[in-house]
């Protein structure tokens, strides 16, 4: 954990569209996060670029670097993934995979972390399977998901820029995401 002072909470997630549904679907998560008093950090897609995860290349390059070392500092984290052909994308699943570099650290993989989870998807069947494939990965990867995780479809929700989404339900369920991050992580740190 992060000093009692200074809880922290990583925002990963999107595509590589600058401000993507799946993005903004993110930042509304964060920002409820942000107004319980946590510090907050975003990884959005566009910065997710990153080299094939391989165990046995151990070199890095910076945006890796800065992943590996926001989910070390990190004490709790949010993950939004678009939902691609019934999937969560392979550059969200990339971004976990770099999760492995944590293995030998104190607070390995995401042990001890909350980890509030959704999928943006163009329909019903993409968004529920690609969030339960994210409880899955988080489980694997010993993060506590929160109890509440969100699947959106975005033939019916539209997020825009402002913060705020054509379905209400969706804007407050995310917010409960990253309000239960928040005062999980705040919890732990106590």
């Amino acid at each position: 954990m992060t000093s009692a002072n200074t809880v922290r909470v990583l925002g990963i997630g999107g595509s590589l569209r600058e401000g993507s549904q799946s993005e903004r679907a993110l930042r509304i998560a964060l920002g409820a996060a942000a107004e319980l008093g946590v510090t907050t950090e975003l990884i959005p897609g566009p910065e997710l670029v990153l080299p094939f995860y391989d165990t046995a290349l151990p070199d890095r390059d910076e945006r890796a670097t800065r992943l590996i070392e926001e989910i070390r500092r990190a004490d709790g984290v949010i993950v939004v993934s678009p939902g691609y052909h019934g999937a969560l994308s392979g550059l969200v699943k990339n971004a976990l995979d770099y999760v492995e570099d944590l293995r030998e650290d104190t607070r390995p993989y995401l042990d001890g972390r909350a980890v509030g989870l959704a999928a943006v998807a163009f329909g019903w069947q993409a968004a529920v399977t690609t969030l339960d494939q994210l409880r899955t990965i988080t489980h694997a990867l010993r993060g506590w998901a929160t109890p509440l995780g969100a699947s959106i479809n975005s033939a019916e929700t539209k997020f825009d820029e402002a913060g705020g989404a054509s379905d209400e339900k969706s804007v407050r369920t995310l917010r409960l995401i990253g309000q239960q991050v928040a005062e999980f992580a705040t919890a732990r740190a106590r």
